[in-house]
């Protein structure tokens, strides 16, 4: 029961610890701001990913020969 409770190697109290710290810093307010552009930002580059995977699988390959 214990091994669930961590992750990484950090425990419940050293989470509660950081996300006290991070409310400290940054306030109530900011947060959310500041979660809505990091869902941005992995929105963003994961639409760079499918469209890199995209082009890589419609462009021919140099292998072939006609």
């Amino acid at each position: 029961m214990n091994n669930l409770l961590l992750i990484g190697g950090l425990g419940m109290s050293e989470i509660l610890v950081i996300a006290l710290v991070v409310l400290l810093f940054f306030g109530g307010k900011k947060i959310p701001e500041l979660m809505k552009g990091l869902g941005k930002g992995v929105r963003s580059f994961k639409e760079g990913m499918n469209e890199i995977e995209k082009e890589v699988k419609d462009t021919p390959s140099s292998d072939k020969k006609d």
